[in-house]
């Protein structure tokens, strides 16, 4: 079996962003720097970024080049005993990727009501009675609701064509077209934000800095957190598009690449959120603290709101920001998808063809049957609170753990990424990779369960629905032991990069 490489450097690193660049950038970030100190949120959030974001990225990349296969074969190819993570990593992936479709259907068809301004003069009543029909809990699924079920299905459809086309012919060509795309949208939205009234004052409040807050361990932990969240590590992503890498790939060039790219996208992101939030304040009087500007609220209650007063463009400021939503949130479904349909590939031997279709159609059959009901808003709430701050907060903890701790692969791993990058780690990485990343995942951890427990403000349902969330959380993990003892006794196929395939051609 002849393992795919990515046509150029430049496509692994646009999808690799595709893949870091999601909808947490545009709705999550500006309202967690808000928080906590503004313009002094960016001093721990860079310093973030250089030791632990990168710093995984690095080791991340090398396992995926150096092991060539998904994040179970990677996993086991470092140590056979280790595959139960890659499987861990992989169930996280399907649990993110049924629900992350819905989101991307709801801002498709916010982008059509952009147009008229279809949500009226309340769009949160809109939102959650008219759109959504939201139930408010588990038990009342009501109606499948076509609209949303149908723009699912286009978005599945789409993201399994792709997949299925491969590597270069799929991820790497829309990468390259999607990805500019989004940068050239969301600038336009940006500078269109920037013209309007209020837009000051909304800069302002997002970059004073309180430098007061610098101070507080809580800050640095949510600093350390977006960088966990916005990269698309810990769950097998970044493995899995390394291991199409070709031997000779500059590992850190790419890493730093990749994680400045998100973090600039992130700050754009910011000043086109609080520019627009600036506005709103502006028109209405309301200031800018008692505004919704994280999350759901923010994308679907509060930008429909700006765009209802806006003086003019009012439908192209929405269709840019909703297209933005789309791409952005796409092309990180189409690397979440990528995961459980590589790791099929490279275990079992499957086609590309055959895994796509087989495990992707699966998981668009629950998706499509669990989100467009009058429970979806409340399961993709729940799902998305426990699987990102437990799941992927344990499983990111426990490969580094393993992998640098128990196992002793930095090392080796150092020296892979050292051969042929141009720049070289060291001692560094390993104090940031092996102590400070590690100390600041189990912060996060203890946070989240300590604020979970207490039920503090805002986290009363994710205490109310404890049970379902810890059984997912916890079944991730148990997917992945259970796959591990399963295939224990069965060897990893051998698998031949293109790379190979060509020098022995050569030689012939």
């Amino acid at each position: 079996m002849v393992r795919e490489n990515w046509g150029s450097r430049l496509g692994f690193i646009l999808a690799a962003i595709g893949s870091a660049v999601g909808l947490g950038n545009i709705w999550r970030f500006p309202g967690v720097a808000y928080e906590n100190g503004g313009g002094a949120f960016l001093v721990p959030y860079l310093v973030a970024l250089t030791t632990a974001g990168i710093p995984l990225l690095i080791m991340e990349f090398t396992i995926g080049r150096r092991y060539k296969g998904s994040a179970p074969v990677a996993f086991r190819r470092v140590n056979r005993n280790a595959e139960a993570i890659g499987w861990w990593q992989v169930a996280i992936s399907i649990v993110i990727a049924v629900y992350y479709a819905a989101i991307i259907a709801w801002a498709g068809w916010y982008g059509w009501f952009s147009i008229s301004q279809q949500w009226g003069e309340d769009p949160s009543t809109f939102l959650i009675a008219d759109f959504l029909q939201d139930s408010g809990g588990f038990g009342d699924f009501g109606s499948w609701l076509p609209d949303i079920g149908i723009a699912m299905l286009a978005v599945w459809a789409f993201t399994l064509v792709v997949i299925g086309a491969g590597v270069k012919k799929g991820i790497e060509t829309t990468s390259k077209v999607f990805i500019p795309l989004l940068l050239v949208m969301f600038g336009i939205l940006v500078v269109q934000a920037l013209t309007l009234d209020g837009a000051v004052e909304g800069l302002n409040a997002f970059f004073t800095p309180d430098w007061e807050a610098v101070r507080e361990p809580g800050v640095w932990l949510a600093a350390y957190g977006q960088i966990f969240f916005s990269l698309s590590i810990g769950f097998g992503i970044m493995i899995t598009y390394a291991s199409y890498l070709k031997h000779k790939s500059d590992i850190t060039t790419s890493a730093f690449t990749v994680g400045f790219a998100n973090s600039s996208f992130e700050i754009l992101a910011g000043i086109g959120v609080f520019a627009a939030l600036g506005f709103i304040a502006f028109e209405s009087g309301v200031p800018i603290a008692e505004q919704s500007y994280a999350g759901v609220g923010l994308a679907f209650i509060a930008f429909p709101t700006i765009i209802n007063t806006l003086p003019y463009l009012a439908g192209l400021f929405g269709v840019l920001f909703f297209a933005s939503l789309v791409v952005a949130g796409w092309t990180s479904m189409v690397s979440i998808v990528q995961v459980p349909v590589a790791a099929m590939e490279d275990r079992f031997g499957w086609g590309r063809v055959k895994a796509t279709a087989v495990v992707g159609g699966a998981m668009a059959v629950v998706s499509l049957v669990l989100l467009p009901t009058a429970s979806g808003l409340m399961f993709l709430d729940v799902t998305d609170y426990f699987i990102n701050q437990f799941g992927i907060v344990v499983a990111a903890l426990v490969s580094i753990v393993v992998t640098v701790w128990v196992l002793w692969r930095w090392k080796e791993l150092r020296d892979d990424a050292n051969a042929t990058s141009t720049f070289k780690v060291g001692p560094i990485w390993f104090v940031c990779l092996g102590v400070i990343t590690p100390v600041m995942l189990a912060g996060i951890l203890y946070l989240n369960v300590r604020d979970l427990l207490d039920a503090v403000p805002g986290r009363e349902v994710y205490n109310q629905y404890q049970a379902f969330g810890w059984a997912l959380a916890g079944g991730a993990l148990a997917f992945g032991v259970v796959m591990a003892l399963i295939l224990r006794r069965r060897d990893v196929p051998a698998i031949e990069t293109e790379e190979e395939a060509e020098e022995v051609e050569a030689t012939r």
